[in-house]
């Protein structure tokens, strides 16, 4: 399980390279709006000891000392990445927060790509959806695409529909990076799943794709991942149409 201070890293991602983390979430706690069973945070009923959140000055203070450390040591960073320990754009500061690192990022590590890894949940939030837009990658999570599969392998807290989702996704005009991790279990990523959720690819028409599979201890046991050969011979018929899979085992 992990419990991240409000700036980490950078450590190396297999996504986006030498990613310094930002989490805008408790730091010994977890707070999401999903309950994955893939999560390598946990279940969210384990994560219930610290509900304070960082203050955009928090996180300013954090991300500044923490660049001008990494500058003065030469180590380079890749992407800055609001990941953390559940969902970030929880922080009702976020679109604030979003301005101040875009700011120090220009500053001190202008090549530097601001990225947001996000379930898409709270496109719909006052800002919200502005703020993703100014960021370089909004990357977000569609992993099914019915509300019954979601309550597989996601298991939202309250209210979660994939049309209304998709309906949301679709303000961006394709400017954004899906990202969905496959997995096994018991009826996930059958051939019926992989084409359903194709064709949500196919109405959203992202510039990306991100494709995974999981790489840490699940809270749920026996699940399977897939090798890189797999998830490309699942999503073969988009790379076929031209879409950009990027596919990490």
């Amino acid at each position: 399980m992990m419990r991240e201070t409000t700036v980490f890293g950078p450590i190396f991602s297999r996504r986006l390279g030498s990613s310094l983390g930002i989490n805008l979430l408790p730091q010994r706690g977890k707070l999401c709006n999903f309950d994955c069973v893939y999560c390598e945070c946990g279940w969210n009923k384990d994560g219930r000891e610290d509900h304070t959140l960082p203050t955009a000055e928090d996180v300013r203070m954090a991300l500044q000392s923490k660049l001008e450390a990494c500058i003065a040591a030469g180590t380079p960073i890749d992407s800055i990445t609001f990941s953390g320990d559940g969902e970030p754009t929880l922080n009702p500061a976020f679109p604030e927060i979003i301005d101040l690192c875009l700011k120090l990022r220009d500053r001190y590590y202008p090549a530097a790509k601001v990225s947001v890894l996000s379930n898409a949940t709270r496109i719909s939030a006052p800002g919200v959806f502005e703020a993703l837009c100014r960021v370089d990658n909004a990357i977000l999570k569609l992993d099914a695409a019915t509300d019954e599969q979601a309550a597989l392998v996601n298991r939202p807290v309250g209210s979660y529909h994939v049309e209304e989702i998709v309906r949301q996704l679709k303000r961006f005009n394709g400017n954004f990076v899906l990202q969905t991790l496959f997995l096994r279990g018991p009826g996930w990523a059958t051939e019926d799943w992989v084409s359903a959720w194709m064709d949500r690819v196919r109405e959203l028409k992202p510039r990306e794709v991100m494709v995974y599979t999981i790489d840490r201890e699940t809270p749920l046991s026996g699940l399977g991942k897939y090798t890189e050969g797999e998830m490309r011979a699942l999503v073969q018929p988009l790379i076929d149409e031209g879409y950009v899979i990027q596919i990490k085992g």
